[in-house]
């Protein structure tokens, strides 16, 4: 995953409470292999409403989704995260996210900002008034900002999370680091043993 240092952008309102994975991207869209393409489907179901808030021309370059309490219930599915990565959001706001859905979008880059629901409410109001409202997220300081509506705030991210994040390291990329020691250890291995060679 690429390295996240800063998120700079509009957002698109999704004022809905308990969305979970199977409305981000319906199981049918599980079939596919790669993990590119799944964009497409992201709320599919809810986007045949022409009234829904992706289909608004005034949303569609956001790159922060602003979500009700809740995001990201139900089944583990990293189709989830895929899903919003490739339409282009870089980070999701809400209140409250489901444990499962948190962990999938660190380990592939993809922000989850847990604010109050006061505040939370406020920046959907005020994007729902106003699309152009530009928002600035800085991973390292664990910050959001929006000046124009005055708001700076902290939200929560543990130490080892935010550097896996700032550094764009998946799951590989953290194995990687050991390279050196992995390939040592791979010289003295017994040979009756299985090897990655």
């Amino acid at each position: 995953m690429k390295p996240v240092t800063i998120i700079t952008g509009t957002a698109a309102p999704l004022d809905r409470s308990d969305v979970d994975t199977d409305q981000i991207i319906p199981s049918d869209w599980l079939k596919r292999v790669e993990r590119t393409g799944f964009g497409a489907g992201l709320f599919s179901e809810w986007r045949d409403d022409r009234s829904f808030i992706l289909n608004n021309e005034d949303h569609q370059s956001a790159t922060i989704l602003i979500a009700g309490h809740n995001f990201g219930t139900g089944s583990s599915r990293e189709h989830a995260v895929w899903a919003l990565t490739d339409y282009g959001f870089e980070a999701v706001l809400s209140p409250r996210f489901a444990d499962i859905f948190r962990n999938n979008a660190t380990k592939q880059g993809l922000l989850p900002v847990q604010l109050s629901q006061e505040t939370i409410r406020t920046l959907l109001d005020a994007v729902v008034a106003d699309p152009s409202i530009e928002f600035t997220i800085d991973v390292a300081r664990t910050t959001i900002e929006v000046p124009a509506l005055g708001i700076t705030e902290r939200f929560p991210l543990d130490d080892f999370t935010r550097e896996r994040i700032l550094n764009g390291w998946d799951d590989i990329g953290l194995s990687l680091r050991y390279e050196a020691e992995l390939e040592t250890y791979e010289t003295k291995r017994p040979a009756f043993m299985p090897s990655t060679k």
